[in-house]
């Protein structure tokens, strides 16, 4: 939300400086997430003065170059080259002299030097409109009134208007602080507390307002009166449409929006003034002179503002004539039916429509306007025709014509106020301070409350319409609170808790557990967002996908059906910032569905790799990070939670380039790999990254029946023997250590492959793998005999089974 210091000045009945309003915005909620200077001409003008050309000349080197000579009023006159062909003798222009920087419309500003150009000196520079920053034009030099003083600054004559902006961090259940006139009133609020004063905003009014004559009669129907509870409007005759005067020019550019035509300035002006959303139609181009507020059939064809043809809903709202739609109620104009510059005769709309209903039809049709903002969060039904006859009186003044009808208002069933009820002991328990009454009835009257019934310890407040998120005595407790000061609740000095239990702590250990093992090896952990792109899924994942029905935008339509893209995201994003060398993990859910109210959650820890495993130093150049660098972290983090062996097997996932799969009583929880290239495309990932899927729930469900078990050290030692076997290219080592562990030997401990060698010399399709085994008796030491035999049977099981060729 953007608001305008000086405009929001004028509601307020006392002076309040930028910084002192800042702080009181952030104080009652309002935060402002920033406040900076606004000027209409960038640098304020500074430096610039008026000049006359009292002489002239064509340039001796330069056909279109002209020498000048320019009474600023100073002593002597300035030499000034100037390029602009309509420059003439007598003329009073802006003149920049040397040392001054100026602000063009577009491009980078620039500082006047004393330069020479085709010889000829030139102490500054003759300036056109778009070369300071007051407009678009460059067909030559800005030439001024002929009563103007030389040597006049050039800010006086053009006043160029500055303005401080707030912006601010507006909450959704805030509809009632979306204009300039709703923040002025928390504000007052706030002073009349603070300052001990009775402050009132200056309301912006409609006084004066009177009908002129009924020679304009536009007929409205309400069919659906859900969808719009209150409808008010008023027909303008003998407009005329052209430019907004200046004033109203500069409020409008101040917050962020481009001036149109006067008609449509004014629209724009009173929405953020009151805020409730206008909109003028065409009156000559109203069918049958007959506004009908209803729904069309589905499907029905309809040319918005931008002309592009949109297929309405049967639940679009729609403002008629008596043959087809004019406009999409709340939300977008119609291409047939807005102001022009041809327009004479206008019927001016103030209607309050249901803030559902606006939602789905602006998120359906993806139009996003500032009416429907306001209309979705709701907007005040009492104050339809007020702000009418102020649009009105504004309009009349401004553009000229006649107010040509009565004032039209339908407002069937009329809304009563919402009443709240609360007690001054729970105001004390939720809040933390004790209040008295009187400052309670003061705080909620200055905001528009309504003292319906008080007792002793209880108040009974009519809600005010503008605030229709009120309903419950906790949120008059807000109320309070904001408009006092959070900063006004004292701290005790000691505070009794009663502590909590936890239901599933076992599980937060673990995870807590895993996260610091991870962040000692250098992992970051990460957080991405569970709603993703679809488009980064095939059809075979979306199938059982759970897809958004509100989606906030079109890239953002789905719940992850798998961890990888999320994280792709966040590597792409770094890489993009140079940040090359990577270890994410993230704890985070998949979402699947396999029917309606049929849904999984399942919890992943995955782990991200990418980069250098070792940066480059001086005792060598770094490595960079592999499929087993992710392999022995997965491992490590295994052992860690007390799982000491998976059933590890090769991974064929169109996901992967290659990887392996660990599973657990059957169940795959394990996927481990180098990320597919296809993969790393879709976001331009030009390196390679390792990627490891953990299903968390399965793993920290074992980790809890885990029961860690403690030995002492063995008292001897243990033998370690190597074997080199031949085997076949294809053949896995996972292979070797299955056929190993058949034989049962209650001696061996350990099992490790250190060394695969491969050559022709070997034999075709052939390799060499190194063995380690180590043996361990705790109760004595081991003979070479019995490990010579436990050796020949390994081997002699290898010969067998695998088909090896043990190298001698």
């Amino acid at each position: 939300m953007t608001i305008s210091y000086k405009w929001l000045s004028e509601y307020l009945p006392v002076t309040v400086e930028p910084e002192r309003l800042s702080r009181i915005l952030t104080s009652i909620g309002l935060e402002v997430e920033s406040l900076h200077k606004y000027e209409e001409a960038k640098g304020g003008l500074k430096g610039l003065v008026i000049g006359e050309v009292i002489h002239t000349e064509k340039h001796p080197n330069a056909d279109k170059l002209t020498l000048t000579k320019v009474n600023i009023g100073g002593a002597e006159p300035l030499s000034i080259v100037c390029g602009a062909p309509n420059v003439a003798t007598g003329q009073k222009v802006v003149v920049a002299p040397v040392g001054t920087t100026i602000y063009p419309t577009s491009g980078e500003p620039l500082t006047m030097k004393l330069a020479k150009i085709r010889g000829s000196e030139s102490m500054g520079m003759i300036c056109a409109e778009d070369e300071i920053g007051l407009g678009d034009s460059h067909a030559g030099i800005l030439v001024l009134p002929a009563d103007l003083k030389p040597g006049t600054p050039a800010a006086d004559y053009f006043k160029p208007y500055d303005d401080f902006i707030y912006e601010i961090g507006l909450t959704p259940n805030r509809m009632d602080a979306m204009s300039h006139w709703g923040v002025a009133r928390d504000v007052c609020a706030y002073l009349s507390h603070h300052d001990k004063k009775d402050l009132k905003p200056k309301l912006p009014n409609s006084n004066g307002f009177k009908t002129d004559n009924t020679s304009l009669k536009i007929q409205v129907k309400v069919e659906n009166e859900k969808a719009c509870p209150r409808y008010s409007g008023v027909s303008i005759a003998n407009v005329k449409i052209g430019e907004s005067p200046k004033w109203l020019q500069q409020r409008l550019k101040s917050i962020g929006l481009r001036p149109i035509n006067n008609i449509v300035d004014i629209t724009n002006f009173i929405q953020h003034e009151t805020g409730q959303p206008l909109h003028a139609f065409d009156a000559d181009k109203i069918g049958g002179q007959t506004v009908i507020v209803k729904n069309l059939p589905e499907g029905t064809p309809f040319v918005t503002l931008d002309e592009k043809e949109r297929k309405l809903s049967s639940e679009d709202l729609m403002i008629c004539d008596d043959k087809e739609g004019m406009c999409i109620a709340g939300v977008f104009g119609g291409l047939h039916s807005g102001v022009t510059s041809d327009t004479k005769n206008i019927f001016l709309e103030s209607a309050c429509f249901d803030g559902i209903t606006i939602r789905k039809t602006s998120f359906r049709h993806g139009l996003r306007t500032d009416a429907a903002t306001r209309f979705e969060k709701g907007t005040d039904i009492s104050a339809t025709v007020n702000v009418l006859k102020r649009a009105a009186n504004l309009i009349k003044e401004i553009c000229g014509g006649e107010i040509a009808s009565e004032v039209i208002d339908l407002y069937a069933d009329k809304l009563e106020k919402v009443q709240v009820a609360i007690k001054y002991h729970y105001l004390k328990k939720l809040s933390g301070k004790n209040y008295h009454p009187d400052t309670v009835k003061g705080i909620l009257g200055s905001l528009g409350f309504e003292i319906v019934k008080e007792g002793i310890d209880e108040l009974r407040v009519a809600v005010p319409y503008h605030k229709p998120d009120i309903s419950l005595p906790a949120d008059l407790v807000e109320e309070v609170l904001r408009i006092d000061g959070l900063d006004n609740v004292d701290i005790p000095d000691a505070i009794t808790i009663t502590p909590s239990t936890e239901d599933h702590y076992a599980a937060s250990v673990y995870r807590e557990k895993a996260a610091n093992y991870l962040t000692g090896l250098g992992f970051f952990e990460i957080m991405t967002n569970s709603i993703t792109n679809s488009a980064y899924f095939s059809d075979a994942e979306l199938e059982g996908s759970v897809k958004m029905l509100n989606n906030l935008s079109a890239e953002l339509n789905i719940l992850r059906p798998f961890m990888l893209e999320t994280g792709l995201e966040a590597i792409s994003h770094n890489l993009n910032r140079r940040n090359y060398d990577l270890r994410f993990f993230e704890y985070g859910k998949t979402y699947h569905t396999t029917g309606s109210g049929k849904y999984t959650e399942p919890e992943h820890l995955c782990l991200y790799i990418t980069g250098k495993n070792q940066e480059d130093s001086w005792r060598g150049k770094g490595t960079a990070a592999d499929f087993y660098v992710i392999k022995g972290a997965v491992n490590n983090l295994l052992h860690l939670l007390g799982i000491q062996s998976l059933d590890w097997q090769l991974l064929d996932h169109p996901k992967f380039e290659a990887g392996l799969q660990g599973s657990l009583n059957g169940q795959v929880v394990v996927q481990a790999g180098a990320v597919h290239k296809q993969s790393l495309t879709r976001f331009d990932i030009k390196q390679p990254v390792f990627f490891a899927d953990l299903n968390w729930d399965i793993l920290s469900r074992s980790a809890a029946a885990f029961k860690p078990a403690f030995k002492a050290i063995p008292k001897f030692p243990a033998v370690q023997r190597d074997l080199a076997i031949v085997v076949g290219r294809q053949l896995t080592y996972g292979e070797v250590e299955k056929a190993v562990e058949k034989i049962k030997l209650n001696k061996l401990q350990e099992v490790n492959l250190f060394d695969i060698f491969e050559s022709d010399k070997l034999g075709t399709d052939k390799k060499s793998m190194a063995i380690s085994f180590t043996f361990l008796d705790e109760e004595k030491t081991l003979t070479d005999k019995e490990i010579d035999g436990w050796m020949s049977k390994i081997m002699t099981t290898l010969e067998k089974e695998l088909q090896a060729e043990i190298r001698k």
